[in-house]
């Protein structure tokens, strides 16, 4: 059984990290928004690591910086949220020191609380698709454009530190992108029916 009590703000520390460690350690918190002043949150269940410079698959891949990925390059902690497609919100926190251009992909969430503020913004969908993907989540918890660039422990969508039993982390290749696609970057909790996909295997 997972359980999980009220913690603090994850600290900054916890994200001058690489970005595949983040990922892993991000498992099992918890993500809460208070965007329009609806209190939504849940459980993190799916995350992926973009790694920068050396990432063809990263936005901060060989380092190249604009107006669009500015936050990516900030200080650890940092949101940097970007439009999928012309079409979907999705939100990244970023790692290590300020200028790596390395983050964290948030993929799925366990919904916890305003679930029924998430169905009004997600639409006709079943319970298991409200946060099932990183646009979906997105939607679900508020989260837009307005977030990119702010510290998360300042912002109206912040993670906190979960409490976990029987908590097992499973690597795979990351999914969604054309580049990289074998790197075992995409990290989900084992036996969760929360994720955007199902996966065997494992890893500890």
């Amino acid at each position: 059984m997972i359980r999980s009590r009220r913690a603090a703000t994850l600290p900054v520390a916890f994200f001058m990290r690489p970005a595949e460690v983040v990922a892993a350690d991000l498992l099992g918190t918890v993500l809460v928004s208070s965007v329009g002043g609806q209190r939504t949150s849940g459980r993190i269940v799916e995350t992926e690591a973009y790694l920068g410079y050396d990432d063809p698959a990263s936005h901060g891949f060989r380092h190249r910086r604009n107006a669009r990925n500015e936050a990516l390059f900030g200080p650890p902690g940092t949101w940097y949220v970007y439009l999928s497609y012309g079409m979907h919100w999705c939100a990244n926190l970023v790692c290590q020191e300020e200028g790596m251009a390395s983050a964290v992909l948030l993929r799925a969430l366990e919904p916890l609380a305003g679930l029924e503020v998430m169905r009004e913004r997600r639409g006709d969908v079943p319970d298991r698709q409200l946060c099932s993907g990183p646009g979906k989540l997105c939607q679900a918890l508020g989260i837009s454009r307005e977030l990119d660039g702010q510290p998360m422990r300042r912002s109206t969508v912040r993670a906190r530190a979960g409490h976990l039993a029987d908590l097992r982390k499973i690597a795979t290749p990351r999914i969604g992108i054309t580049k990289a696609v074998d790197w075992p970057l995409r990290f989900h909790l084992a036996g969760s029916p929360w994720t955007s996909r199902k996966e065997a295997g494992g890893w500890s």
